[in-house]
C-alpha cells in the first residue's frame, strides 16, 4: 500500500510483532487486494481497453444545469431556512447522493418505454459532477460563508463592542454592500437580518459592485483549486494509489454493473441483497427517530450519547475536558470500511489520546487554553501545525521524481515536451502550474486591494492552499473524512514570530474577512470535489480533459443561482430567523477575534506552544520513519494530524465501529469476505442519506415540521 509512507498495510494490530514479521508477505497481498477493491472497483468487470468517452454531452448538460438550480434551491432552503439538517455542506452530500437515486429511478421507468430515455454511464456522471460542485458552492464551500460576511460588520456593530471604529475606515467601500463611512444597521444590513418590511424591496443595486468583486476573489481560488487538483491527480491517484473513499458509492450507483469476485459475478450495486440490507438498518433507525417527532408515543433511538455529562460532569473535568460526544453514524461507518485499518486504528486512538492528555492535565490541575475560534487545545493546535507542515514536506519529498519531470517540462519553450499520459490529464502540466501561480499571485493583488499587506497575502494564502487545503483533501482522499476542518489558521503560525496587534488594524481587518471566507471553516472544500471526480472519471472511462467546460457550467450557474437565493432568502425570512452558526456564527467570530487582538486582550504566544510545534513535527518524522522501516507498525501519520479537529470529534466512534468490523471480518472471513460484505456497508451509507433527505423534503414546504437529527451536525 503507497500511502503517505508508502508501506504495507497492517491487518492484525492487536498480535505480537514476531507474527507480523513473518506474515510480511501475506500481508502485503492481502494489502493489493484490498487497495484494488477500494480504489476502482469497476476494474473488476470492465475491460481496459474500453474506449474513453467524453463528458460533454448536450442532453447531460442541459439535465445537468436543471439539476444544478434544483440542488442550489434546495440546499439554501434546506440549511438556511429549515436548519435542521444539513444536506450539502458534507464533502460528499446527502442530497447529491439523494438527487442521483431520484433520476436513476426515473431512468428506470423510461427505460421501460424506450431505451433512447435512458442516461448513459458517463452522461450519469456528468450531471453528478454537475450537483456535486452545485452543492459545494451553494454550502459551506462558498455561499454561505460569503453572503453573510458581507453585512456582518455592519448589523453587529455597537457602541458595547466598539467594531464602526476599529473596522469601518479600513473597509473599502467597493467590498460590502453598505457605506463603510456610515453609521451601523444601514437598510441593507438591517434588512438582511430582520428582514423586509411591507413595501420595501431587495436593494439589489447595492449588492451588485461587492457581488462582482468578491465574484473575481472567487474566480480566481475556483483556478487555483482546480490548477492544483490536476497536478496532484496523477501523484495521489496513479503514483500512490489512494483509495478516495467517497467517489466509491457514485461509482457503483452509475456503473450499474455485474461485479466478477475470485470467479464469482455479484450483482450490481443497486440489485444486491446485501446493499438493500444495509440500507434497511439506518432506514429502521432514523425512520423510527422521525416518527417520534411526529408523534413522542413511538419510541426514540438514541444516536446522540454525550460524555461530558455522562463521565466528566463534575470538577475539574468538566471545564478542562473537549468535546466529547458518541456519535451513531451508519453512513460514517459504511466509509470508513473503505479505509485501511492501519490508518482506522490512528484516527480513533489518536483522538482517545487527546481526551485523555485532557483528562491528566486535568487531574494535576492545569487548564490549558483553548485555540481562537476552535475548539482544539492550543497545545494540540500547535503540535497539529508542526505536524501539518512536516506532511507536505513528505508530500513533496516522495513526489520528488514526478515533480521534477514536471519541472522540466516547464521550460522546454521552442519544442514543448509531453509527459506520457498528460494528454488525458484535466489540465496540461504547463498549463496547471503557471495557472495555479498566476492565480495565487492575483488573489494576493485582489487582498491588497482590500486592505492586506501584499507578503502577508502570499502568506495567508500559502499556508492556506498548500497546507491546510492540501492536508484537508488528502484526508478526504486517503482517510474518507465526510467533513475538513483544521484547528489552526496561518495566523496562528504567526504568533510564534510575532505579535499580531503590530500586523495593524488594516491588516486585521482583512484578515477578519479572510478567515471567515476561506481559512476558518474549510468544509465544502471544493478541491476534493475535483479530486473525487477526475477519480470517478477514471472508473467510468470518461475522459478527464474534458471535465473542465463542465466544472466551468456548474460552478457559475450554482454562483449566480445559489447567489440570489442566499441574498433573497434572508430579506424575506429574516436572518436572526434562520440557521444560526452562518449568520452569528463564523463570520461574526472572525471579526470578534480581530476585535481582541486590537483591544489586546488576545494571548500571545508562550514558550510552551513553540515547543509543542516541534513536538508535532517530531512525531509527525517519527510515525513516517517507522512506518517506513517496520511492517507491523500500526500508527499513521494522517490519524495523528486530525485527531483534534471537529471532524474527528463527530466521527471517532464511527471510526471504532468500523475498525472493530473490519478486523474481525479480514480475521475470521479473509479478503474475500470483505470484498463480498462492501455492498453491505455502501447500503448503509445510502440508507441514511436518503432518510434526510426524505425528512428535508417536507421540511422545505414547512419549515416548522418536525425532522430527526443525523449524526453530523
Amino acid at each position: 500500500m503507497t500511502e503517505l509512507a508508502n508501506t504495507k498495510h497492517n491487518e492484525h494490530g492487536s498480535s505480537p510483532q514476531l507474527w507480523f514479521v513473518a506474515q510480511a508477505l501475506v500481508l502485503q497481498k492481502l494489502a493489493l487486494l484490498e487497495e484494488s477493491m477500494a480504489v476502482s472497483p469497476s476494474n473488476l468487470s470492465q475491460s481496459k481497453e474500453t474506449p474513453a468517452r467524453s463528458a460533454l454531452s448536450l442532453k447531460a448538460l442541459l439535465i445537468g444545469l436543471i439539476c444544478v438550480g434544483v440542488t442550489c434551491v434546495l440546499v439554501c432552503y434546506a440549511e438556511l431556512v429549515v436548519g435542521k439538517i444539513q444536506i450539502g455542506y458534507l464533502q460528499l452530500p446527502p442530497v447529491v447522493v439523494g438527487m442521483l437515486a431520484l433520476i436513476l429511478g426515473i431512468q428506470a421507468i423510461l427505460r421501460k418505454l424506450s431505451e433512447r430515455l435512458s442516461l448513459a454511464q458517463h452522461e450519469l456522471y456528468t450531471i453528478y459532477v454537475m450537483m456535486l460542485l452545485a452543492s459545494m458552492v451553494s454550502s459551506r464551500g462558498i455561499m454561505e460563508k460569503l453572503i453573510p460576511l458581507l453585512v456582518v460588520p455592519n448589523y453587529f456593530a455597537s457602541p458595547t463592542n466598539g467594531w464602526a471604529s476599529m473596522f469601518f475606515k479600513w473597509i473599502p467601500k467597493w467590498a460590502v454592500p453598505w457605506d463603510p463611512h456610515g453609521p451601523p444597521k444601514q437598510f441593507v444590513a438591517a434588512r438582511f437580518f430582520d428582514g423586509l418590511r411591507p413595501g420595501e424591496h431587495i436593494p439589489w443595486a447595492l449588492w451588485a459592485f461587492p457581488l462582482v468583486a468578491w465574484g473575481l476573489f472567487v474566480g480566481l481560488l475556483f483556478t487555483a483549486f482546480l490548477c492544483l487538483a490536476a497536478l496532484l491527480r496523477r501523484q495521489w491517484a496513479d503514483n500512490e494509489r489512494l483509495t478516495f473513499p467517497l467517489a466509491q458509492l457514485p461509482l457503483e450507483m452509475i456503473r450499474g454493473e455485474n461485479i466478477t469476485i475470485g470467479g464469482s459475478t455479484q450483482p450490481s450495486f443497486l440489485k444486491n441483497r446485501l446493499m438493500w440490507l444495509g440500507f434497511a438498518i439506518p432506514a429502521f433507525v432514523f425512520g423510527l427517530k422521525g416518527l417520534h417527532q411526529y408523534a413522542p408515543s413511538v419510541p426514540d433511538i438514541t444516536t446522540d450519547f454525550d460524555l461530558n455529562s455522562l463521565l466528566f460532569s463534575q470538577p475539574p473535568y468538566n471545564s478542562a475536558i473537549g468535546f466529547f460526544h458518541v456519535y451513531i453514524s451508519f453512513m460514517a461507518i459504511g466509509f470508513f470500511y473503505l479505509l485501511p485499518s492501519d490508518l482506522l486504528f490512528s484516527l480513533w486512538f489518536f483522538f482517545l489520546l487527546t481526551r485523555l492528555e485532557d483528562i491528566l492535565g486535568a487531574r494535576f490541575g492545569y487548564q490549558f487554553p483553548t485555540m481562537p475560534m476552535y475548539g482544539c487545545k492550543t497545545y494540540q493546535g500547535y503540535q497539529f501545525i508542526g505536524c501539518y507542515l512536516t506532511l507536505v514536506g513528505y508530500m513533496i519529498y516522495t513526489a520528488r521524481p514526478y515533480l521534477r519531470a514536471i519541472w522540466s517540462a516547464l521550460w522546454t519553450w521552442r519544442r514543448p515536451v509531453r509527459l506520457p499520459g498528460e494528454e488525458n490529464e484535466l489540465l496540461p502540466y504547463r498549463f496547471a502550474t503557471f495557472g495555479l501561480v498566476g492565480s495565487v499571485l492575483l488573489l494576493a493583488l485582489w487582498l491588497h486591494l482590500l486592505g492586506m499587506s501584499y507578503w502577508l497575502a502570499l502568506f495567508e494564502l500559502g499556508v492556506g492552499i498548500f497546507v491546510i487545503a492540501l492536508v484537508m483533501a488528502r484526508s478526504t482522499s486517503e482517510a474518507g473524512m465526510l467533513m475538513t476542518e483544521t484547528c489552526f489558521r496561518p495566523t496562528d503560525i504567526y504568533r510564534m514570530v510575532g505579535d499580531l496587534r503590530n500586523l495593524g488594524p488594516a491588516n486585521l481587518t482583512s484578515l477578519a474577512f479572510l478567515d471567515a471566507v476561506m481559512l476558518r471553516d474549510q468544509r465544502g472544500l471544493i478541491l476534493t470535489g475535483f479530486l473525487d471526480s477526475m477519480k470517478l472519471a477514471d472508473g467510468l472511462s470518461v475522459r478527464r480533459r474534458t471535465l473542465v467546460p463542465v466544472f466551468l457550467l456548474a460552478f457559475i450557474t450554482a454562483l449566480l443561482v445559489s447567489g440570489y437565493y442566499s441574498i433573497h432568502l434572508p430579506y424575506t425570512y429574516g436572518a436572526v430567523q434562520m440557521y444560526s452558526y452562518v449568520y452569528q456564527g463564523n463570520p461574526v467570530w472572525a471579526f470578534t477575534d480581530a476585535a481582541s487582538t486590537m483591544n489586546h486582550t488576545n494571548p500571545n504566544i508562550q514558550f510552551f506552544d513553540i515547543l509543542n510545534f516541534g513536538i508535532g513535527i517530531l512525531v509527525t518524522v517519527l510515525i513516517v520513519a517507522l512506518r517506513s522501516r517496520l511492517p507491523w507498525f500500526p500508527f499513521h501519520p494522517l490519524g495523528y494530524a486530525l485527531s483534534g479537529s471537529w471532524t474527528m470529534m463527530v466521527f471517532w466512534f464511527p471510526c471504532l465501529v468500523a475498525w472493530v468490523l473490519k478486523s474481525l471480518i479480514i480475521r475470521y472471513g479473509g479478503m474475500k469476505l470483505y470484498a463480498r460484505l462492501r455492498p453491505l456497508f455502501l447500503g448503509a451509507v445510502l440508507g441514511e442519506f436518503i432518510m434526510a433527505i426524505l425528512f428535508t423534503a417536507p421540511a422545505i414546504f414547512n419549515r416548522f415540521t418536525p425532522t430527526p437529527t443525523f449524526p453530523w451536525p
